[in-house]
């Protein structure tokens, strides 16, 4: 975490109307709750000092008694807050009706990444951008647990919820890239589900989809991925599972358990992660890897692996974080 952090601020950077007005009603609202509640804690004190046990102090009844006043520190507050109740529910209403011409971009949430999918077929893990002065709604699933995309930059958030889609409307009006994360604990790795969206102008996003910028590259693509299953957890330099280095692997010459040597290819990749526990490594090392048969999609599987393929040496590794 930097010191320019977003948890780290005072508050987020506002890039929408809507989040620089849903920042009014919050300072708003805060304004008035405390001129209702500062006075009557003043009051308190006052009063608790000035008529403490022991104190000089006229304590008959005065028998001033005005239902004018009583009704009006009820009334008046009560027709304050129902300003913020209209206004609130307003920017609700607003937030749950997307124009007809909104960009719809596919989020898929699962532990612990973010996938997203653009119209014209390029996808991201973990990393979204999008246009700005453009609506944008974000159709949203999840495809295990109860995650919440939340964006802070345009003030919102929404549940992804299993077998069951939700959507989120926006436009952005400035550019830049601000965090985003999800906001309900779906587990272990809960703290490390984010990412980044990056607004741009429109001619820039045009650009970035022509050139093939939203694939992040097979590399980035296939890092995110081995990250966000764990895989860095147990294969990476200095772990304390101390799991075989990745670094290098493919293509490379592996001894098993039975005698044999085998080629690091392609389908041996694909076989030693579905079914860990077949090919053993030779070394009498403990097989704790679990399966991740019907837990990867096939997609995900060929794009891991590409990054694999792509990891030759531990200098080259850290060249793709």
């Amino acid at each position: 975490m930097t010191p320019s952090h977003d948890s780290l601020q005072l508050w987020p950077a506002a890039v929408s109307a809507v989040a620089s007005e849903t920042d009014l009603l919050i300072l708003a609202f805060t304004v008035l709750t405390l001129l209702l509640t500062v006075p009557v804690f003043v009051a308190i004190t006052y009063f608790a000092v000035r008529y403490r046990e022991g104190s000089a102090a006229d304590r008959s009844p005065s028998g001033i008694r005005s239902n004018l006043i009583e009704i009006s520190w009820m009334l008046i507050p009560f027709l304050l807050t129902l300003i913020f109740f209209v206004w609130g529910a307003k920017l609700f209403v607003q937030s749950r009706n997307p124009p007809p011409d909104a960009l719809v971009v596919e989020a898929v949430g699962r532990q612990w990444m973010w996938k997203f999918q653009h119209p014209t077929g390029q996808s991201e893990i973990n990393d979204l951008h999008l246009p700005i002065g453009q609506p944008i709604r974000l159709h949203i699933i999840s495809q295990d647990v109860i995650h919440a995309l939340y964006l802070p930059a345009v003030r919102l958030q929404v549940a992804a919820l299993p077998d069951r889609y939700t959507d989120l409307w926006f436009k952005a009006d400035k550019t830049g890239t601000f965090h985003l994360y999800c906001s309900e604990y779906c587990g272990t790795d809960h703290s490390v589900m984010g990412g980044e969206v990056t607004f741009m102008n429109p001619g820039d996003y045009q650009d970035w989809l022509t050139h093939a910028g939203a694939q992040q590259g097979k590399v980035a693509a296939g890092r995110a991925l081995y990250e966000a299953y764990g895989c860095a957890g147990c294969h990476e330099p200095g772990s304390p599972v101390k799991a075989p280095s990745l670094a290098g692997l493919y293509g490379s010459e592996v001894k098993l358990a039975d005698g044999r040597t085998v080629t690091a290819d392609a389908t041996w990749l694909r076989e030693k992660i579905l079914n860990p526990n077949g090919d053993r490594l030779a070394g009498g090392g403990k097989q704790v890897m679990p399966s991740f048969a019907g837990r990867i999609p096939a997609d995900e599987l060929g794009t891991l692996i590409d990054f694999l393929k792509a990891y030759p040496t531990s200098k080259a590794a850290d060249a793709t974080r």
